[in-house]
This record gives structure tokens, C-alpha cells and sequence, in this order.
């Protein structure tokens, strides 16, 4: 069984940059895809980034494209999101999720995804 836990979500001001964690267990790592997804009160889950098993391939959703990046450091069996240029419509809690495959690249379906953290609150606001 895979655990994922998120960290870094905090409150933020418009503007300000902020960078989640998601650390991985019991698994092996290097093999998953990692995704990035973010739900919004009262809003569906929305996909954000994803990176293959390497870290060569990324893929962002249009809404973050420029200002997020995702990556990974597969030797301590973690994937982060840098954020900046923060606007109050980030504010959501934000999801690292990992999938076994094998699917057609880029993988932005949640429900492709095989094993969920329980998500990172991230609040930007004045």
C-alpha cells in the first residue's frame, strides 16, 4: 500500500510563492506517475500538474501554465509543486496523487490515479 502526505499548504498573500510536498511510502516510487490535483470549496477536483516516472515529462493545466512547476526527487521518494505569482483563485486544497499506469501520457484523469494523500490547504488571500 502507497501513502502520500502533503505538506507546505499555508495561508499566502497575493503574489507570494509557496512549495508543497508530497512524500511517498510503501511503494516504489520511481516507477509512478505523479500528479498534482487541487479542489476549490464548492468546485470539483481540478487536475494541476503531472510528471512522469523520470521527471523529463511534465504537463499543466492551462490555469497554472507559467507558474507552477512540478518535480520530483525520486531518492528521497518525493514529488513537489513550486507555486508563485500566487492569486486568490489558487486557493484550494491541493492533492499529490500517484498512478501505476499504464495510460496514455499526460495523465490528467483523477480517476487514473491509483493512490491519494489527504490533501494540503493552501489559502492566498490579503
Amino acid at each position: 500500500q502507497v501513502h502520500l502526505v502533503e505538506s507546505g499548504g499555508r495561508l499566502a498573500q497575493p503574489g507570494d510563492s509557496l512549495k508543497l510536498s508530497c512524500a511517498a511510502s510503501g511503494g516504489n516510487f520511481g516507477s509512478f506517475v505523479m500528479g498534482w490535483f487541487r479542489q476549490a470549496p464548492g468546485k470539483e477536483r481540478e487536475f494541476v500538474a503531472v510528471i512522469n516516472w523520470s521527471g523529463y515529462n511534465t504537463y499543466y493545466a492551462d490555469s497554472i501554465k507559467g507558474r507552477f512547476t512540478i518535480s520530483r526527487d525520486n531518492a528521497k521518494s518525493t514529488v513537489y509543486l513550486q507555486m508563485s505569482s500566487l492569486k486568490p483563485e489558487d486557493t484550494a486544497v491541493y492533492y499529490c496523487a500517484a498512478s501505476n499506469g499504464p495510460y496514455t501520457w499526460p495523465i490528467v484523469r483523477a480517476s487514473r490515479y491509483d493512490y491519494w494523500g489527504q490533501g494540503t490547504q493552501v489559502t492566498v488571500s490579503t
